[in-house]
């Protein structure tokens, strides 16, 4: 049943919460009575009403109303957020690992700030670190936020400026900071429960809290259910063939690698024109093969759009006074999870072309084999025998789909001794932090082959022996047997670990008065190790697997770091000068890895008068090289990428007589014999560096909050208009030189560097292209962020509410070195502009206006995202969500308990086809899965 039934409500206005439920706003929490907290962007404990930086705050209203399960998906929806890992990601045995040499990280999910990639984004607990998330595919270099139980989350704040000098390295596009429930009194309880109007697609999200107080003590302890099922691509139009809106392979993306095989065998090119079942195939059996728009096999139905998954998990926050001075607090927190993507059956490549970087490329087919019907062996070309074939491939549909199964369990604990003291007239804080975390993720894999065992059950039948059955790789569909399955297949055990010790302390303050006020400052010190390890199937570590292949990795650093704050106080209360403040710090850290580095920010704020405040800064950060980026083994992606030396039309073997002549150098066909298609998947290896220095940052930040009192003292109880500019130079930032662009400097410049970085088979065709991590590009990105907030005074029994959150990217430039002679990537305005799906709108927005009372409120959220442009010409154009709620809390239930209702997607919009994405036709870090989802929640407070 579809879900076009809320739209008879009408002008229906998406709920907030209680009171003033803001998505977005700078000055959260709010301070009473001028009472200094800490909030984040200074160790100063300060009023939060005079930030100096700019601050974006989500609070537990705001992620209700969103309906989602997910902070992290709450998170994204920050237009200054850039998507990132979600549970939309169905990666795993797909196209292999990132290059970045960070791993896949399935079933997890992230948050990027400003585009620059989730591990350029620091995420804190508390202000404090929390331990890198995995999921038994590498070593990632962020954590997952799904490890954290939303049940503990009393408000995030966002700090949109770089934060090294602060917080330490990973602050570049900013800092996350999850401020969790440290108080409560009583029940905190919610149940919801919603899924998609197809019937699929449904989420089971149970929360509960229970806080106990007294005059020394103050426990809250809780947990949380999650339940997500699965979206499959069979279920929705726009992912059911490989190329979007297709009906056919006729129209484009299907796989060469069909169940009833293509063998490049003899100077031939051959297929079945039906399974052989119950006999051997002889040569009559086959005919030409056609070309992948008319035999090639569509994958597309078999994958994920929404991964399924299921969490649980507990927390515990405790506070113990000691005395009024000294108190001590813990948080233990233990999240589980499992969750499953799934790829197509697997692609079986075996021959000198296949490309696949191990045994499966050197297989050769004995002629006493019992199903080889072209009566000779096909040889692979080792031991010196000359090759006679290039590739058989064959879809291992009897294999079943691909199933990647994750299972992980993360553990933190945290203590916190603190006091106070008093220094003549002002009062000084201390505390001393111990920090533990783990995360262990185990993945099994189901549905890949051991490449020994099929070399072995390929081989002379004479020498297949003991538990070896022949395989049947030449009779299509239905001709591989159980007893075949069982002696080469086997399922893969990876697992992966992650580690955190951090021990930090800090001092603040007020050192003295002056005529506008104290003082203030704040030193620190934190050491922190980071270990971690990936460790792949034995089998896998041997490269004998027949998916992507992967290497172990594992390793550790460890850093030393000491931080000053300063805030001085130069004029308040003067004619144009309510207050003028400076504030500025430094961190100086001594990394095991690289050696010693030092950041530091000046920043400052000026209200000439109440209503106005204005604020600007200057930020160096620095992101150290991640375990990953340092030990990871050798591994491959597979890229769609275009061969220049390629004689099929798109190529320039043909038409460029430099390339011709640099592309037979490089081991290509004189003969024009090698008919790479364009736009196929080619192999490319990447692997850590620990010469890797780190990633280093300025930023430009400028802004301005009017908050006018004749609005609070006319017609809003609040209204405020924030408007914040960032400018944003990286450089350094490590990453490995394109695939693409290795090709092309081969072919058209004859770089011996390039050239010698492509491994060409005997064919000419591609065995593989090596991109060892390094320091290479800078990226130069600015842009604006506003936000508008605004209550009404008491409309009836409640209040009318708006608030409208936007950004706008002014650019996006990616800046190679001078000397690889490439040219600037602009990415502002388009989608995948580097190697990952990603789109770069120029414009993005959420606004929500909403009408609120005690016992009943409606709302309506509108997100807009502009339209981005594909490499290949394609406009996916302006996209626009509806996103509606409404809430029943009654009366005779003292306003305790509250129904809540909603819709996200009402306006059923698709997200535009995506024809250059590796996911589903559609890019999901963007974008929503299609079709509309309805919830329902029922939530009670003590």
């Amino acid at each position: 049943m579809r879900l076009k039934s809320a739209l008879q409500c009408g002008a229906m206005l998406s709920v907030v919460a209680w009171s003033v439920p803001t998505f977005a706003q700078s000055t959260e929490p709010q301070a009473d009575d001028g009472v200094a907290i800490i909030v984040t962007g200074s160790r100063i404990r300060q009023n939060p009403l005079d930030q100096d930086k700019p601050i974006v705050t989500v609070d537990q209203q705001a992620i209700a109303r969103t309906g989602l399960t997910s902070i992290a998906d709450v998170l994204q929806r920050i237009p200054s957020a850039a998507g990132g890992l979600n549970t939309k990601t169905n990666n795993a045995g797909n196209i292999g690992g990132p290059p970045d040499g960070t791993g896949v990280s399935s079933g997890s999910a992230e948050v990027d700030l400003r585009y620059l990639g989730a591990k350029r984004t620091l995420i804190l607990v508390d202000g404090m670190r929390y331990v890198n998330g995995s999921a038994a595919g590498g070593i990632p270099a962020s954590v997952d936020l799904n490890t954290i139980p939303q049940s503990m989350i009393e408000r995030v704040e966002v700090l949109q400026s770089g934060a090294s000098p602060l917080y330490g390295s990973d602050a570049v596009a900013g800092v996350v900071n999850i401020i969790t429930k440290q108080s409560q009194k009583g029940l905190d309880f919610s149940a919801q429960f919603g899924t998609y109007e197809q019937g699929d697609g449904e989420t089971y999200d149970i929360n509960a809290s229970y806080g106990i107080q007294s005059d020394r003590v103050s426990i809250v302890f809780g947990g949380n259910y999650v339940k997500q099922q699965a979206v499959r691509t069979s279920d929705r139009s726009i992912s059911q063939w490989p190329a979007p809106g297709g009906t056919s392979c006729a129209d484009g993306g299907c796989s060469s690698a069909t169940p009833n095989g293509r063998y490049d065998v003899l100077g031939q090119s051959l297929t079945l024109s039906a399974p052989i079942l119950g006999r051997a195939p002889v040569l009559s059996d086959y005919r030409d093969w056609a070309g992948t728009n008319v035999d090639g096999f569509n994958f597309a139905p078999y994958n994920y759009l929404l991964t399924p998954s299921e969490r649980y998990g507990a927390f515990l926050n405790a506070k113990f006074e000691f005395s009024d001075n000294v108190s001590l607090r813990t948080r233990l927190v233990y999240q589980h999870r499992e969750s499953t993507t799934q790829a197509a059956f697997l692609p079986l490549f075996i021959g000198p072309d296949a490309g696949n970087g191990n045994l499966l490329d050197t297989i050769s087919i004995d002629a006493t084999n019992p199903f080889n019907p072209f009566g000779v062996t096909l040889s692979s070309g080792v031991n010196g025998i000359p090759a006679n074939y290039s590739t058989v491939r064959r879809r291992f549909v009897e294999g079943g789909p691909r199933t990647f199964s994750q299972s992980v369990d993360t553990m933190t604990m945290q203590s916190t001794l603190e006091g106070s003291f008093d220094v003549g007239d002002h009062k000084w804080y201390w505390d001393v932090n111990g920090i533990y975390g783990t995360n262990n993720a185990h993945q099994v894999f189901t549905g890949n082959l051991n490449a020994a065992k099929l070399a072995q059950a390929l081989g002379p039948v004479a020498n297949c022996t003991g538990d070896c059955v022949p395989f049947n790789i030449f009779g299509g569909a239905g001709s591989i047997t159980q007893a075949m399955l069982d002696y080469v297949t086997f399922d893969e055990r990876d697992r992966s670990e992650q580690e955190l010790w951090d021990v930090t302390a800090n001092l603040s303050g007020e050192l003295f008065d002056l005529p506008a006020g104290p003082v203030g400052f704040a030193i620190g010190y934190e050491h922190r190790d980071q270990s971690a390890s990936y460790t792949p199937d034995p089998i896998i570590t041997a490269g004998l697997g027949a998916d992507v292949p992967t290497s172990p990795s594992r390793g550790g650093f460890n850093v030393d770091e000491f931080y000053g704050e300063l805030r001085i106080p130069i004029l308040s209360d003067t004619p144009f000068f309510r207050k003028l403040e400076l504030s500025g710090a430094a961190r100086h850290s001594n990394y095991s890895s690289f050696g010693s580095n030092t950041t530091y920010t000046v920043s400052g704020l000026w209200k000439p008068v109440s209503d106005l405040l204005l604020r600007g800064g200057y930020a160096e950060s620095l992101r150290a090289p991640s375990i990953g980026e340092l030990y990871a083994g050798r591994s491959r992606t597979d890229a769609t990428i275009n061969d220049p030396c390629t004689s099929a039309p798109g190529g320039s073997f043909t038409t460029n007589a430099t390339v011709r002549a640099n592309c037979i150098a490089n081991g290509v066909p004189a003969n024009g014999s090698y008919n790479e298609p364009v736009g196929g998947q080619l192999g490319v290896f990447s692997q850590g560096y620990t010469g890797l220095k780190p990633e280093t940052a300025k930023t430009w930040t400028a802004g301005f909050t009017y908050a006018p009192a004749w609005a609070r003292d006319g017609f809003a109880s609040a209204f405020s208009i924030e408007v914040n500019y960032y400018n944003i130079r990286l450089k350094n930032a490590i990453d490995s030189v394109p695939a693409t662009l290795t090709l092309r400097r081969c072919a058209f410049d004859g770089d011996p560097l390039s050239c010698a970085a492509i491994t060409r088979t005997g064919s000419g065709a591609v065995a593989g292209i090596n991109g060892v991590l390094q320091n290479l590009n800078a990226i130069k990105t600015n842009g604006f962020d506003g936000t508008l907030i605004y209550r009404s005074k008491p409309v009836g029994n409640g209040t009318v509410g708006l608030s409208v959150n936007a950004a706008y990217l002014n650019k996006y430039d990616i800046v190679p070195p001078s000397d690889l002679n490439a040219p600037t990537i602009k990415c502002a305005g388009t989608e995948r502009c580097a190697s990952s799906d990603q789109a770069y709108p120029r414009f993005k927005a959420n606004a929500t206006l909403d009408y609120s009372a005690d016992a009943w409120g409606i709302s309506f959220t509108g997100r807009y995202i502009s339209k981005v442009t594909e490499s290949d010409g394609n406009v996916m154009g302006r996209t626009f969500y509806g996103d509606m709620q409404a809430y029943f809390s009654p009366a005779w239930l003292d306003h305790r308990t509250r129904l809540t209702i909603g819709v996200n997607n009402i306006f059923d919009k698709d997200p535009p086809a995506c024809f250059t994405c590796d996911s589903a036709n559609f890019d999901p870090t963007t974008y929503d899965v299609p079709g509309q989802f309805g919830y329902i929640r029922l939530s009670y407070k003590m």
